[in-house]
């Protein structure tokens, strides 16, 4: 049915009887990947990737198997010939590939850290446990924080919303032990099991750090009690969804008068923090909430939770015993894992994670050429044209939205491969010794970094992703997006596929960061970046309608088993898929102007330009990764990011020869249509 689908949808497309039947080599696409036996109208993701998932299951180390994880595979295992050169030695001293070569090979000394167990925690621990008065607590809290240990609350730097050039300091909410909020506070079975385990978890780490089976389970009984206090008073995902709720400008007066009962002067000179005159308050309510606990609760409990929040944050660079344990809850338990990653994978992570520049720079000049990123930007290029004639033709968008719309688009920024300055990790000592140590340095050096921001101009060369990273990102404060070297390799672009799956693939990857500065979070962002409304009333008012329809229909989807995906929260992801296809697509069909057409493996152009798409997707999952998603993650399950957005798009109908009451056509006033 599904071959017969795509003879269909040839013989209606324009032109089919003369195109060019070209060899499978010019495709990007594995015919394999194809389940014959699905048709393309009902569910197009079981019929490009069908195939694909039942030669691919979730391998026992993930508990997500598809082609992000694939190519980050691939992008390691280039990354481990660099890190094992490294890890031989002979690098200048106090290079960033002598830097390199120490972190990793100290993370690959077992011996070392075996015989180490939580020695390299006992400083830390010290000084948590000489606490006597809760008036101590936030000197011992930006002690702890500066070594990135998320307790209590976060503090940190961040562009002023409003005044997105200045760096500012900024708390909120943190320091929980479970993924998210809703995870403390939900009813359903599941949840309270779920409860119970982290409890019996916690007491096992707590046990690590010498206390008694009945002391450590008293002790994480009553770390339940504080974390349950703060996650009722944090916002949820979908709220955190919401920069002006977000933005709360306090003077260091008022942010004082929020906490009654702690000490913000001692908090910042501990931190190193001096002169503050305002602070940004992401969540009012928690911080009122946070310092009802710094009075009410004991301190006993405080120094259990805190050498609770500390054993957890360094868990997987202590001895085996540690790290296995915090395997079978985080990732055996919550996500569906069956075992450990190899050491050598987990250590590339690490690495990539704590010097992701020096890292990122030794990969890139060896695996990322000056051609790739010309070929990417004029990708971009494309893409930006076609958004660009969308934006002036909106039929629902005034002339002065539209005119402060087609501003913000040619402020666009472009960060392609890798930074033009690389981070100086000069400040950064590291050594051979045990590996939690070096985790530990790498963490300060980070937060020392981020807090020497503050009062200071926005560095605009900096990068939020390190360039060895599968993944891209629109940044609203800087009004721009970013694509790391990582992402820009096959299955997203292949400099040997043809256009249509290319742009199917990284096309429409660049589409959807390019809608993000225009989806319900970043459209409200102007043109430099600046929190503000720059749409008239009557044009907010249409957007917000059409981001409604979005919204409902990822609610409505049923994904089994009692989940459904919260529309609100996978809302910006959803609106940047629909835009992103349908950019792409017209730019595809701007590219091919005066070419010929041809049929690839039976598929015309268009229908390649969709199973780019699919492909991008491709995923098996376990059901607990799908439930920690779906509760957490602002992105659709893979399924619905191909299905969702492709059902509203009569481009797709048209290619594949769909009809009006088919699954993968939503018609009429259902159909939802943005940008």
């Amino acid at each position: 049915m599904r071959f017969r689908s795509a003879i269909l949808a040839c013989l209606v497309a324009a032109g089919c009887a003369t195109q060019q039947q070209t060899s499978v080599s010019s495709s990007g696409f594995d015919p394999a990947s194809l389940d014959r036996g699905a048709t393309a109208c009902n569910d197009f993701y079981q019929f490009a990737i069908g195939g694909w998932m039942k030669k691919n299951p979730v391998p026992a180390a993930y508990s997500r198997w598809g082609s992000f994880h694939a190519l980050d595979k691939a992008n390691q295992e280039k990354m481990r010939t660099l890190l094992d050169d490294a890890a031989r030695g002979g690098a200048p001293a106090g290079s960033d590939k002598q830097r390199v070569g120490d972190y990793y090979a100290s993370c690959m000394d077992t011996a070392a850290s075996e015989k180490a167990g939580i020695k390299p925690l006992e400083t830390h621990l010290a000084r948590i446990d000489a606490l006597t008065s809760p008036h101590d607590l936030p000197r011992l809290f930006a002690y702890l924080h500066a070594l990135k240990v998320t307790a209590g609350f976060g503090f940190g730097s961040t562009p002023d919303l409003k005044q997105s050039d200045r760096v500012v300091a900024g708390a909120g909410q943190s320091g929980l032990g479970l993924p998210d909020r809703d995870y403390y506070t939900k009813d359903d079975e599941k949840s309270k099991e779920i409860r119970d385990r982290y409890a019996q978890h916690v007491a096992r780490m707590l046990q690590f750090l010498g206390d008694s089976p009945a002391d450590a389970a008293t002790a994480a009984k009553n770390i339940m009690v504080l974390e349950t206090k703060l996650a009722e008073s944090s916002m949820t995902n979908v709220q955190l969804r919401d920069p002006n709720a977000l933005y709360n400008k306090m003077t260091i007066a008022e942010l004082k008068a929020l906490s009654l009962s702690f000490d913000w002067d001692g908090y910042f000179a501990a931190a190193g923090v001096n002169g503050l005159q305002t602070i940004i308050v992401a969540q009012p309510e928690f911080m009122r909430e946070f310092g009802r606990q710094v009075k009410s609760q004991s301190v006993e409990t405080w120094k259990d939770y805190l050498r609770w929040r500390l054993i957890d944050i360094t868990a997987n660079s202590l001895s085996s015993n540690i790290v296995d344990a915090n395997f079978d809850f985080f990732g055996r338990y919550l996500e569906g894992k069956k075992e450990l990653q190899p050491r050598w994978r987990r250590c590339a992570t690490y690495a990539d994670v704590a010097l992701g520049e020096a890292v990122g720079r030794l990969w890139t000049d060896r695996y990322f050429p000056a051609t790739a990123k010309a070929e990417a930007m004029e990708m971009v290029q494309n893409l930006m044209a076609a958004l660009r004639t969308d934006i002036n033709t909106l039929a629902w968008m005034g002339p002065e939205t539209r005119t402060r719309a087609s501003e913000k688009l040619e402020a666009f920024g472009t960060k392609i491969g890798y930074p033009d300055v690389w981070r100086d990790y000069s400040a950064l000592t590291l050594n051979r010794g045990p590996y939690a140590a070096n985790e530990i340095a790498a963490n300060a050096f980070e937060v020392r970094r981020d807090l020497s921001k503050i009062g200071k101009a926005v560095d605009r060369n900096e990068w939020l992703l390190s360039p060895p990273t599968v993944n891209a990102y629109n940044n609203p404060l800087m009004n721009e997006i970013v694509f790391p070297a990582g992402i820009l390799q096959p299955p997203f672009y292949d400099p040997n596929a043809d256009d249509a799956y290319n742009y199917g693939g990284m096309g429409a990857v660049i589409g959807h960061e390019l809608i993000h500065g225009f989806d319900d979070e970043g459209r409200q962002y102007d043109a430099k970046g600046n929190l503000a409304d720059w749409w008239t009333a009557e044009d907010k008012q249409r957007f917000l309608e059409r981001a409604k329809c979005v919204s409902e229909q990822f609610s409505g989807f049923d994904l089994g088993d009692g989940l459904r995906m919260t529309g609100d929260l996978v809302l910006g992801e959803s609106i940047a898929d629909l835009g992103g296809l349908e950019i792409a697509y017209a730019a595809y069909r701007k590219s091919q102007e005066g070419k010929p057409r041809n049929v690839i493996n039976g598929f015309t152009p268009e229908q390649r330009f969709f199973l780019g798409w699919a492909q991008v997707w491709a995923a098996t999952s376990t059901r607990e990764a799908d439930r920690l998603q779906v509760t957490t993650d602002p992105h659709p399950l893979p399924k619905y990011r191909v299905n969702g957005p492709l059902a509203n798009m009569p481009s797709f109908a048209e290619a594949y020869g769909c009809r009006t009451n088919d699954k993968m056509v939503t018609a009429g006033a259902e159909r939802c249509d943005i940008w």
